[in-house]
């Protein structure tokens, strides 16, 4: 990296000020990967300081059948295939209570967009899952989930978001999002909603007073032009709601997908991806390495490139390991403290809404 360029974007992070896009673009194309983690932990420091923020949740990938055929998707399934599934109500319930007897605080609930199921079972899963659990926040559904809600209940966003608000919905995982350029969404997942659309619906859901995280799926086709483009809006969206808590890269699992020429994700382009999200997105407290895509490893090093989440505990991720993740399905609160010592960083145990509960 050119002594220029540092001292810029030093300056910038130092002064509370903002990168542009064309200087994002040049931190993306800088082949010095430790002045651009170096950067972005400064940046991490000034926000976090040395603690890194995990919680004990549970995964509930609810259904994989899914009226669309994303590309990219080696999760989704037809009716008639022998390995599509819908969980029954007690299925979830018992779940639910499993994961707060193991101490969870977060139930993390998405699924496909089922051809069947009509919008009272949603509401319905929520309401017993709440009245069930009560202590477990549940974050569930995607903005792509919530507008075929809406397409299903013939109501407006508002509507469904206030159903689902007063049927137990705590807050969004932020899924859904892929990569918001049209040619290159329009490639990996045509059928589902555009990227403008799922962030007017998460403008919605901000406005109701629910917060959400962001996420962005890269190492497919997209540019790294692409990622400051998804950036930029998200970015923009933030400083209009405040709602967003965290952002995601989350690392393209290859293997099982029909994304042609898609390369998936090396440890340097995800470090880097990590770092560059951390410099350019100054409006959001928090980036998280999921390690469910990226690997321990991987996401053990992204804490010195200005990470400061590792998610959760997790529990039976499906939709990741469906595509190829060899991470483990699931950790321990211990392994993940021993993992984020090990970085000589703090543990810190959260809730949902990065309420801390101790820390660890």
């Amino acid at each position: 990296m050119t002594k220029n360029l540092y001292d810029k974007i030093r300056d910038i992070i130092e002064g509370g000020g903002r990168i542009s896009d064309e200087q994002a673009l040049a931190l993306f194309e800088d082949d010095d990967l430790l002045a651009v983690g170096e950067l972005a932990a400064l940046a991490n420091r000034r926000k976090n300081g040395d603690r890194v923020y995990f919680n004990v949740n549970r995964h509930i990938n609810y259904t994989n059948l899914c009226v669309n055929r994303c590309t990219f998707c080696a999760f989704c399934r037809e009716e008639g295939d022998d390995d599509g599934y819908t969980l029954s109500l007690d299925d979830m319930l018992a779940r639910a209570s499993a994961a707060r007897a193991a101490g969870a605080t977060e139930l993390h609930m998405v699924g496909g967009l089922h051809p069947e199921l009509p919008y009272g079972f949603y509401l319905d899963m929520l309401a017993a899952i709440h009245a069930a659990e009560p202590t477990l926040h549940i974050k569930a559904f995607t903005a792509v989930e919530i507008e075929y809600f809406a397409r299903l209940a013939g109501k407006t966003l508002v509507e469904v978001v206030d159903d689902l608000k007063q049927a137990g919905l705590g807050s969004l995982p932020g899924g859904g999002a892929e990569i918001f350029r049209r040619e290159v969404r329009d490639r990996i997942c045509p059928e589902k909603i555009s990227g403008e659309r799922w962030l007017e619906v998460i403008e919605q859901i901000h406005q109701a007073g629910l917060k959400s995280n962001a996420t962005m799926l890269f190492g497919h086709l997209e540019t790294v032009a692409d990622r400051v483009d998804h950036m930029s809006r998200l970015r923009a969206l933030q400083d209009r709601t405040g709602g967003f808590q965290a952002f995601i890269p989350l690392a393209f699992q290859p293997d099982n997908t029909r994304v042609p020429g898609a390369r998936g994700v090396g440890g340097v382009d995800a470090l880097k991806t990590l770092a560059v999200s951390r410099l350019y997105l100054d409006n959001f407290q928090h980036i998280k390495a999921y390690w469910v895509m990226l690997g321990l490893k991987i996401a053990q090093v992204a804490l010195a490139f200005g990470v400061n989440d590792l998610d959760g505990t997790v529990v039976e991720e499906k939709i990741g390991h469906d595509a190829g993740a060899d991470s483990p399905q699931a950790m321990q609160k211990e392994q993940l403290c021993a993992l984020i010592r090990k970085a000589h960083r703090v543990p810190v145990e959260r809730d949902t809404l990065y309420r801390e509960i101790s820390a660890a």
